[in-house]
């Protein structure tokens, strides 16, 4: 509702006038002529037109919020930055217990005046310019520890993570153990392991073995550790391959022994170049080979294996019979028999063994479950037959 001047007027006015209101309340002349003063002051300033070029869409909000400084930060140069108390209190806790009311001028040392500019920026507008980080981002990360700014760290620590390099890596990682930052000390350690030629060739290394040599032998152990860790997954790697082939042996020998393959079968079964190779021929042909020569040898005579390929041949039996669970329809050779013969032996046998034997019928477990629904029900249907 839009209120002309002039109504203000003859509303106190009248309100002025009206001695009876004026008794009732007990108000004096001089009170009301006050009052009436004071409205229309009130009243005027309300309702008076706001420039269309001014908006509060182009002022900063500090700007609308505050009309002038009441702190200053003062930087080791000496230069004071202006500042607002409530801002810096609210972004800090250690600024928030420095700042008193006697005490107006904040004094912040060891970084340069540009550094302590860019943290003062961030207060304000909790923003990092890329190029602050390129030149000041060990600073702020040193100064968002001091004063407890978490945002302001959180955004260092990545900040100097994916700006690490051979050349400086040694002094964020220094930087990293003092600012408690597990993160960035951890990526430091692995830079720095991954490219060591190169490292310990830069003053920062040479630096570090003079001044610090607890956290060279920190390093170092790690370094260690790392390696130990790399060589038993490599081992376990090829542990874990050699156990996938041994399965998928297995699985062939029963294959060879009960369907047939290209050129050994059973009794029963025709085999011959005119039969189509199995989808893990590769692994089929040579168990044939092996077959084929383990029947042939002459060095296998009297069970003295001599040859290394009948060797090769009579472990294979042996560890199909110590994972076989149909020992009496089982049609690989020499199962049920050597079967019988460990029982008889009733010893206990070697455990790299044993544990050899565990690992491959685990990995053919997994081998079967990794196979589609449908070849699953196939292979033990085909089984129950």
């Amino acid at each position: 509702m839009h209120l002309e001047s002039s109504h203000i007027c003859g509303f106190t006015s009248k309100l002025v006038e009206n001695d009876n209101f004026a008794s009732s309340l007990s108000i004096t002349p001089s009170s009301l002529v006050s009052l009436y003063i004071t409205t229309v002051f009130f009243l005027l300033y309300a309702l008076k037109p706001k420039p269309a070029s001014i908006t509060t869409q182009h002022m900063d909000a500090p700007t609308l919020l505050f009309s002038e400084p009441d702190l200053y930060l003062q930087t080791p140069a000496g230069n004071r930055i202006p500042a607002h108390a409530t801002i810096l209190a609210s972004a800090s806790p250690v600024l928030q217990n420095v700042i008193t009311s006697s005490n107006r001028i904040v004094k912040i040392h060891g970084v340069p005046d540009a550094a302590v500019t860019a943290f003062v920026a961030f207060l304000y507008s909790a923003r990092c310019t890329e190029e602050d980080m390129d030149k000041y981002g060990m600073h702020l990360l040193a100064l968002s520890h001091v004063y407890m700014v978490k945002q302001l760290k959180r955004r260092c620590i990545k900040g100097l993570g994916d700006r690490a390099s051979t050349e400086n890596v040694v002094d964020v990682l220094q930087l990293a153990r003092l600012c408690d930052a597990p993160d960035l000390y951890l990526k430091c350690v692995k830079h720095l392991t991954n490219h060591f030629k190169a490292v310990k060739e830069t003053e920062g290394w040479r630096f570090l073995q003079n001044h610090d040599p607890c956290l060279e032998l920190e390093i170092l152990r790690f370094m260690e550790e790392d390696e130990k860790r790399k060589r038993k997954t490599r081992k376990r790697r090829e542990d874990g391959r050699l156990y996938t082939e041994l399965s998928e042996a297995m699985v062939c020998l029963e294959h060879i022994c009960t369907e047939g393959c290209t050129e050994v079968g059973p009794v029963d079964v025709e085999v011959g170049r005119g039969r189509e190779p199995c989808s893990k021929f590769g692994t089929c042909q040579g168990l044939q080979n092996l077959i084929r020569h383990f029947v042939t040898c002459e060095r296998v005579k009297g069970r003295c294996l001599r040859c290394l390929r009948c060797k090769r041949m009579w472990q294979l039996f042996k560890l199909h019979s110590s994972i076989c669970l149909r020992h009496d329809s089982c049609k690989v050779p020499l199962c049920r028999k050597i079967r019988l013969k460990m029982e008889e032996e009733n010893k206990k046998g070697d455990a790299r063994w044993e544990v050899l034997v565990r690992k491959v019928a685990s990995a053919k477990a997994m081998s079967f479950l990794a196979l589609p629904k449908r070849k699953r029900v196939e292979e033990i249907s085909g089984e129950g037959q």
